[in-house]
């Protein structure tokens, strides 16, 4: 990666066309979202985890998480506590929250119209390697990184209207 290339946070459609949502976010929250992935343990609390003991020990739970708007190319999201409690938060904390917690992330569809991207993938056991090659998922990643690479966030708008 070059060293004024940020992170790309892909957030996959799950329902109808499958669309992916692009989101750049930075080196540390890359990496926290890598370690989460990768079910590190951290030898202390992160934020991470240290957000969800607070809300923990208050008597509350993380219900979902919601990317819910992009203003100027800022995505915002909101972690919903209780089904009812919304509090702002960065995608990228947002969402290592949930993957710390186990919680959906769920995506307003006007967000997924304005900036999703629709990539062509013909079913799920290729997203899931039992039929695309290690270095065929390679190359396709790395294509759709050379589209980003590219791309500026008028890309990323609907058409006018």
């Amino acid at each position: 990666m070059s060293p004024d290339a940020a992170p790309v946070m892909l957030l996959r459609e799950t329902v109808d066309s499958r669309r992916w949502l692009p989101i750049v976010i930075g080196v540390p929250e890359a990496e926290v979202l890598v370690a989460l992935l990768e079910k590190v343990e951290p030898a202390r609390p992160s934020t991470v985890d240290l957000v969800g003991l607070v809300i923990d020990k208050l008597g509350h739970a993380v219900s979902r998480v919601e990317v819910t708007d992009l203003r100027e190319g800022i995505f915002v999201a909101d972690l919903v506590v209780d089904d009812r409690l919304r509090i702002s938060a960065r995608p990228s904390d947002a969402i290592a929250i949930a993957l710390r917690t186990g919680v959906p992330v769920e995506v307003d569809n006007g967000v997924l119209d304005e900036a999703s991207v629709d990539l062509e993938v013909s079913d799920d056991s290729e997203i899931e390697g039992s039929s695309l090659t290690f270095q065929d998922q390679e190359h396709t990643v790395e294509e759709f990184r050379a589209f980003l690479d590219e791309a500026s966030p008028e890309d990323f708008r609907g058409p006018p209207g």
